[in-house]
């Protein structure tokens, strides 16, 4: 039987004896660790890989904790957070449990970090259960899009003398972001980070076929696309109300 996969956590702690000690203890426990003693090296370990937590000290040499979930935030990086930290000022909790998925003071215990590491990934493995795409949910409401109805709960669209059709999952993932960008000239790059992930490799020829398969679907039942216009040497703009000129 395959085993399942160890998650992996990154520790962001600038103490590098104390980092060592916690990072020992998580993978006695089944987790791998990446150390990180400093905010910008997190950063940049964070946009070039994927890790399932970060544990993530406030005070570091280089900026705050609060400052880099901002620019991981920014590049459009999203990650549980527990803050392990020795601060225990109230404002500084409140926001930690505002901006992040828990806080634990130092000291601490060994047996109680692990039980709320795994407690967050729970929590995050359940919310990720409902993602259709990485922009669209299972609980996202239907929208309208160019005539057809476009229903995210059960990845179908409807047309109009009700032909009902599946929807695959990219495929809604692009009209949604569509949708909610309305008259704004959206790159490929945009695009294709908004529906993958902006980890993913995927190249502007593979996002290209999936646009041909909606415009085919449409083409097929009926409906007319024009206000969904390619952009040229740029990408696509989706104008319903015919407000750009782009």
């Amino acid at each position: 039987m395959r085993s399942e996969p160890k998650p992996l956590i990154v520790v962001v702690e600038d103490e590098a004896e104390l980092a060592k000690l916690i990072a020992i203890h998580l993978e006695r426990s089944g987790m791998q660790t990446q150390i990180c003693n400093r905010a910008a090296h997190a950063l940049s370990f964070l946009k070039k890989n994927f890790a399932n937590l970060l544990l993530l000290d406030i005070t570091l040499p280089d900026q705050s904790g609060f400052q880099l979930l901002e620019e991981l935030k920014a590049a459009d990086v999203a990650i549980p957070t527990i803050f392990l930290t020795g601060n225990v000022d109230e404002p500084n909790k409140l926001k930690g449990l505002n901006v992040g998925d828990d806080y634990i003071t130092k000291p601490f215990s060994n047996a109680e970090l692990v039980a709320r590491i795994n407690a967050v990934l729970r929590r995050a493995e359940s919310h990720r259960d409902h993602n259709v795409t990485k922009n669209v949910r299972l609980t996202d409401d239907p929208f309208d899009f160019c005539g057809a109805q476009i229903n995210p709960v059960r990845l179908e669209i409807a047309f109009p003398g009700h032909a009902v059709k599946k929807l695959g999952r990219k495929e809604l993932g692009i009209l949604s972001y569509l949708n909610a960008h309305q008259g704004e000239v959206i790159t490929r790059q945009a695009l294709i980070h908004s529906v993958w992930g902006v980890h993913a490799d995927v190249k502007s020829r593979s996002l290209d076929q999936y646009i041909v398969k909606v415009r085919d679907l449409y083409t097929q039942h009926g409906l007319s696309l024009d206000a969904f216009r390619t952009v040229h040497g740029i990408g696509y703009i989706f104008d319903p109300k015919g407000t750009s000129t782009a």
